[in-house]
């Protein structure tokens, strides 16, 4: 099923073309990411790449079907991150359930944000607390909905903790 996102945002000047996947992927909204040094390249653009610590989860899920070539299917030992109306799942630091804590910030050019949504993960060999965790890799700085290059002064929601340089997050339509 695919859904454009401008039908929900209508103000947008674009449209993300959404996929409904259901089984397995990581949930990063509640995650920090740390800098690789690596680049990523979406869209043709190049960004600094950042790695996240999520957890699987199993259900339904919303996906960038343009991102991810039109499949929900992960490689073997692969999950993709996705987002998902969840608000209690596990969490860091000890990956307990929690319920998600939406909150909203202005970037700066100390506090930036990273974007996993419909990029590939790796699963963690061992469970954790009985959680099976991926980590995955996605751009820094970049906007969810058009590859655009994000700069300070970007108002971004996320539900990670305030401490994090990297939350996991998008800016506001």
């Amino acid at each position: 099923m695919k859904i454009l996102i401008f039908l929900l945002f209508p103000n947008l000047a674009f449209a993300v073309n959404l996929m409904v996947c259901n089984g397995d992927f990581a949930l990063c909204a509640a995650s920090g990411a740390i800098l690789t040094g690596k680049t990523i390249r979406v869209d043709g653009k190049e960004f600094p790449e950042a790695m996240a610590i999520c957890p699987v989860l199993k259900g339904r899920s919303l996906a960038d079907g343009d991102l991810m070539k039109g499949s929900c299917k992960a490689p073997p030992g692969k999950v993709w991150s996705l987002f998902s109306a969840d608000t209690t799942y596990p969490q860091a630091p000890d990956w307990t359930p929690v319920t998600a804590k939406p909150r909203q910030y202005t970037m700066t050019k100390d506090m930036g944000m990273s974007n996993m949504w419909s990029f590939i993960c790796d699963k963690q060999p061992k469970k954790v607390n009985g959680v099976t965790l991926a980590n995955c890799f996605g751009p820094v700085n970049e906007s969810p909905w058009n590859a655009a290059h994000l700069v300070p002064g970007t108002n971004i929601i996320t539900q990670a903790p305030i401490e994090v340089l990297y939350p996991v997050g998008g800016n506001l339509p």
